[in-house]
């Protein structure tokens, strides 16, 4: 009897996960083609240079000496008219060279305006919201301290706003060090696909963009009807994007908004970074899925995009359920009473369907990127995979845990920075760039190079 309830459940197990992952894989296939078949994306940039509104530019900091002249370099390069750009440095309770590096930058460049903390909670979140109340723009800008944006990234993430609907926007984010270890290699990949793929494709299919706050912009007047950031969710962006969608406003995607970040190179740092991302984001779901599902004014297909946005993670455990009822299967005699080779075919079948998406998205990115070499790398990403499934469901969980038993979840995490001391000749300054900042089509240095690719 108990034999007989553990097939029925492997069984049960199986169908689910065969059913939840075919919608995923269905979608992954249906935005890559819809990303090939936009002949002329939606665009922005034509407005820009007609009526720009003032802006502030937050920068969250802690401890960010190796790259803190690197972003502050690129915005006072940026084409944007002074007298209507503030840039205020949070810097938050940082023990090493970043405040004198800051206070150095402000010296020389009256619109840069420091915010030091020295008390309060930890975390981007905390710290934006009381560098929130110092701001003077209407329209409100963030980038990590370790993104480099390129020269007209801020016109170009402003320029959506002259949309009265539009209460958040976010740029494209490319990876700088790709070529400096496999994992750098694999993650331009994921990052490749997720916004020249993905992000271009639902946008442009009227879905709900993901706000991103390591390059993006809210509307002042839009953060505060949403009663601001939340200062005790991990992924503050993700959380504003759903609070303003709930609220009538929409978020833009600006694909040729470029910004180059330094993406992690070591795989404990990369599965840290993944844990917060992933409490973050399902603690997101559980917040907003029922005003999703009951709002009148979004469309059927934007409320499943919603959900199959924030549900995303969920589909590790699903997946390694599949593999774990699936060995029960293999091992139990008593479960081969059933025509075995139809079903083991169809389920092969049915991964390889669901795998392929996922490579077809990649794909897509690279061919639209123009890095083709790079694309070699995709066999790869099985091992990125793996390591992904491990850590998004250890970081689940621990989520679950911890909201079972209401005991407190994992704090901010920093990732760590492996760019060399900025010493005045850094990434932002007389360095030549290297990797994707170097292949990118539309950033700050493809005037200055032979070529494009690889």
């Amino acid at each position: 009897m108990a034999i007989t309830a553990l097939i029925i459940f492997s069984w049960t197990l199986i169908g689910i996960a065969m059913v939840v992952l075919s919608a995923y894989a269905v979608r992954h296939y249906y935005l890559a083609y819809s990303r090939m078949r936009i002949a002329h994306p939606r665009e922005t940039n034509e407005l820009v240079g007609f009526v720009m509104p003032r802006i502030t530019v937050f920068i969250p900091m802690h401890n960010e000496e190796r790259v803190a002249r690197d972003v502050l370099q690129a915005l006072v390069d940026c084409d944007y008219d002074w007298e209507l750009l503030e840039v205020i440095p949070v810097n938050d309770r940082s023990t090493d060279g970043t405040r004198a590096i800051v206070d150095d930058f402000a010296r020389r460049y009256p619109f840069i305006k420091p915010y030091h903390r020295a008390e309060g909670s930890g975390g981007k979140p905390a710290a934006l919201v009381e560098a929130t109340v110092n701001a003077s723009g209407d329209i409100y800008l963030m980038f990590d301290a370790d993104y480099v944006p390129g020269r007209a990234v801020l016109k170009m993430l402003t320029a959506p706003f002259l949309d009265p609907e539009i209460g958040a926007v976010m740029g494209r984010v490319v990876p700088h060090n790709i070529g400096d270890s496999l994992l750098s290699g694999l993650l331009s990949l994921e990052r490749s696909a997720g916004y020249q793929s993905v992000q271009q494709a639902r946008y442009n299919l009227g879905f709900t963009a993901q706000f991103g706050g390591t390059v993006g912009g809210v509307r002042a007047a839009a953060l505060r009807a949403v009663g601001g950031w939340n200062p005790e969710s991990l992924t503050e962006d993700t959380d504003l994007t759903f609070a303003l969608l709930l609220n009538g406003w929409r978020t833009a995607y600006v694909n040729r908004a470029e910004c180059y970040e330094e993406v992690p190179q070591d795989w404990g740092v990369r599965r840290r970074q993944l844990s917060r991302w992933v409490t973050g984001h399902t603690e997101c779901l559980h917040n907003y899925w029922p005003d999703l599902v009951r709002a009148r004014f979004l469309t059927r297909g934007e409320k499943w995009d919603a959900i199959f946005l924030l549900a995303m993670y969920l589909t590790a455990p699903i997946i390694v359920l599949g593999w774990l009822a699936s060995l029960v299967l293999f091992f139990v005699p008593e479960a081969h009473a059933v025509p075995v080779l139809p079903i083991a075919m169809l389920i092969i079948g049915y991964q390889l369907f669901s795998n392929q998406a996922t490579f077809l998205e990649i794909g897509v990115a690279t061919l639209l990127d123009g890095t083709r070499l790079r694309a070699l790398l995709m066999p790869l990403s099985l091992l990125n995979f793996f390591a992904n499934t491990g850590a998004i469901c250890n970081a689940l969980r621990k989520f679950y845990w911890n909201r079972f038993w209401g005991s407190g979840g994992d704090g901010w995490y920093k990732t760590h920075r492996t760019r060399p001391g900025s010493d005045g000749q850094g990434f932002g300054l007389n360095q030549a760039p290297t990797g994707a900042a170097r292949q990118s089509l539309n950033g700050l240095y493809h005037a200055n190079n032979e070529g494009v690719g690889d």
